[in-house]
């Protein structure tokens, strides 16, 4: 279940993270609310995630995820710009994450 905790805890990084684009710097109140809320749960599954899994294990998974999702979130909804550096930068994130995934350590402990 950590896992799983920790995959929903990363994709709501990403809703948070958008969210709190569209705040424009907190002083939109709707997408502020949100972000707060999405944030407080995400926080909140890392947490109990990390009851199990080691701290730098869920740590870069956590952020990893949002990072990719939110650089893919920012190309696809808000029309950010998309080259082949950043695309690499994306799948090198990626890479990190899986090999933290397979490294010995990287699950429970």
């Amino acid at each position: 279940m950590a896992w799983i905790y920790l995959l929903i805890a990363g994709l709501l990084e990403i809703v948070w993270a958008y969210f709190m684009k569209q705040s424009h710097g907190f002083t939109r109140l709707w997408p502020s609310v949100a972000t707060l809320g999405f944030m407080t749960v995400s926080f909140a599954l890392l947490s109990i995630s990390m009851k199990t899994l080691p701290m730098g294990t869920a740590y870069v998974m956590w952020t990893g995820i949002g990072a990719v999702g939110a650089f893919v979130v920012g190309v696809v909804l808000l029309g950010e710009q998309i080259n082949p550096l950043r695309i690499l930068a994306a799948v090198l994130v990626l890479s990190g994450l899986v090999l933290f995934r397979l490294a010995p350590g990287g699950g429970a402990h």
